[in-house]
């Protein structure tokens, strides 16, 4: 392709809107262009990058033997609803929906649990029709509260779904580990270094799920891991060693002291005020869990992790109660919670940081009062006492002895969930063993998300002066220019140099563009062209320049040979 043919421009600045460096460098190198909020157009040089990642993701999927099939984006509204999800995923804000004009309700789909399992059923006879994986490549669509990150978090993105379909678990554990292998593969050919962490599987389903993750300071998640050991989750699933245990036997037990605080209300607040460290009080916090009061009993210097505490209690939503419901409860404005003496009506869950704790200070149930001397078994009881909090730096691994925890920034950029048969038995998704009985198929999901995965790569590959392109999702691989476009010589070198690259199959760009060699030099940089074949002064002795991107630094090389020279250093570099 040469230039003066190409649809592409740059951009010199950076765009107000674009806050990582992903999103700065894909719109300033014309890879991408912001139709509205969280909706993008891939530009030429973008969309060949995309089809080098989607042609990646096909190999390896297919490699690994699932098949390739293509689902409406617009699902019938009844299948959410068969499924169970629809209410989640309206609450959640996450369902565009829409009305034909037969008045019959439809979605444009986040994903295709649904539609695969409807799919998958009218097909499914016997044992003998499992098992299978079935995949596509196709535009999804979430109603984001806030998009942002460019293709980080759109309204609409490009994603892999997969779905296997399996006679029992140990069918689909071999399914989830070909997927989880190929997912490995994917990922190190892209150029990216992803890390597969425990996660949550949230409003998808399932017992088990790992995310892939492409650390970035970027990164909208957290990454927790152990300096010793290879476990690794995400903030929502991660799980905090050493916490549990019985108080000290030898501490004395205190009377209850009350003491007035007036207007003091937060944990740093009572620090000041007691002259104490924050792990010394105990907080109450009043959620409502599926609209039912419940309170939550943490250590003062720790954080809730809400997705813990819904797992913990089986229930589809938990949220913070308002301050009526709070003063219901308790009998105190917010700020003053304890857990003694609540309405009996409410269950207590405790984390397990607070087990060991003796004579703590907390909230009185009183405004402007706190007790201290509080203790659990004589003045309060827990219904349920588990891991609840948010992992910090330092916390000790909960799966190797000594291991300490670590908090990275980490960009999600693939997901695979062991399903079970959350799906199969609501959709009736089943098949007849040998004895002619009716079993649900046990089911696998796998996501990756395609554009978020390019973004990843540009996140990773970049420097001040522009995108660094690993060579397997460059949209070309090299870059050809003359220093003058007036010096026939240079102008004829740079041509054929082309012309041979293109013969031996060698995707390369011809600048033919009338323009100084700095803006021509800056643009190339901003683009990311792995390699760069500069035609200047050195042509009449039968040289030119020669550039690796990611090495930087130039070398004059001489023309013989130079085309099978530039194959050779491409199968080289990353």
């Amino acid at each position: 392709m040469k230039f003066t043919k190409m649809f592409f421009y740059t951009l010199r600045e950076t765009p107000g809107e674009a806050e990582i460096a992903s999103h700065q460098l894909m719109l300033r190198a014309g890879l991408i262009r912001r139709l509205a909020s969280g909706i993008y157009t891939y530009l030429p040089l973008g969309y060949r990058a995309l089809r080098k990642v989607e042609n990646i993701i096909r190999e390896e999927m297919n490699r690994a033997g699932a098949q390739e099939l293509l689902m409406p984006a617009m699902q019938p509204v009844e299948l959410w609803e068969e499924s169970g999800r629809l209410d989640v995923y309206v609450n959640e804000n996450i369902l565009f929906r829409c009305k034909d004009r037969m008045g019959r309700w439809f979605a444009l789909g986040p994903t295709h649990e649904e539609v695969v399992c409807e799919t998958a059923r009218s097909m499914i006879k016997s044992y003998r029709d499992l098992p299978f994986n079935l995949y596509q490549i196709q535009a999804k669509f979430r109603d984001e509260i806030r998009p942002r990150f460019g293709l980080m978090r759109g309204k609409e993105f490009i994603m892999k779904d997969a779905y296997s379909f399996d006679i029992d678990m140990e069918g689909m554990n071999v399914s989830y580990q070909a997927m989880y292998d190929a997912y490995t593969r994917i990922f190190r050919r892209c150029g990216l270094s992803a890390r597969p962490v425990e996660a949550d599987s949230g409003a998808i389903g399932g017992a088990v799920s790992h995310e892939f993750m492409i650390l970035a300071e970027s990164g909208e998640d957290t990454v927790v891991s152990c300096d010793k050991c290879d476990y690794a989750a995400n903030m929502e699933k991660a799980e905090v060693g050493g916490t549990a245990g019985e108080p000290d036997g030898n501490i004395e037990m205190l009377p209850r002291e009350e003491v007035p605080t007036p207007g003091v209300r937060t944990i740093e607040e009572l620090s000041k005020f007691f002259n104490v460290g924050p792990e010394t009080f105990v907080k109450t916090l009043i959620y409502k869990a599926d609209g039912k009061p419940v309170a939550v009993i943490l250590r003062g210097d720790h954080q809730l992790n809400e997705i813990k505490l819904r797992n913990a209690l089986g229930a589809a939503s938990v949220e913070l109660a308002d301050e009526a419901a709070i003063e219901q409860v308790t009998g105190a404005p917010v700020g003053f919670a304890g857990p003694q003496g609540l309405d009996k009506r409410v269950d207590i869950i405790m984390d397990a940081g607070v087990a060991p704790m003796k004579n703590f200070i907390s909230g009185g149930n009183r405004k402007d009062v706190h007790m201290k001397n509080i203790n659990r078994g004589r003045d309060f009881e827990a219904r349920i006492t588990t891991d609840l909090r948010e992992a910090v730096e330092g916390d000790r691994c909960p799966r190797c002895a000594g291991g300490k925890l670590q908090l990275r920034r980490g960009i999600e950029v693939g997901h695979v969930f062991k399903l079970g048969t959350k799906y199969s038995i609501k959709m009736n998704v089943v098949y007849t063993d040998e004895g002619g009985k009716e079993i649900p198929a046990v089911m696998g999901c796998y996501g990756i998300g395609v554009g978020r995965t390019l973004a990843a790569v540009v996140e990773q590959h970049h420097d001040d002066n522009g995108i660094i392109f690993p060579v397997a999702v460059a949209p070309y691989e090299v870059y050809v220019t003359a220093i003058s476009v007036k010096d026939e010589a240079q102008v004829k070198a740079a041509e054929e140099i082309y012309n041979g690259l293109n013969a031996l199959g060698i995707e390369a760009v011809l600048d033919d563009r009338d323009e100084r060699p700095g803006v021509k030099f800056k643009d190339a940089d901003l683009m990311g062209f792995p390699v760069k074949i500069i035609a200047g002064r050195a042509v009449k002795d039968g040289q030119v320049e020669l550039q690796v991107r990611r090495a930087g630094g130039k070398n004059l090389v001489p023309l013989a040979g130079l085309t099978e020279h530039v194959r050779k250093l491409l199968g080289e570099i990353v």
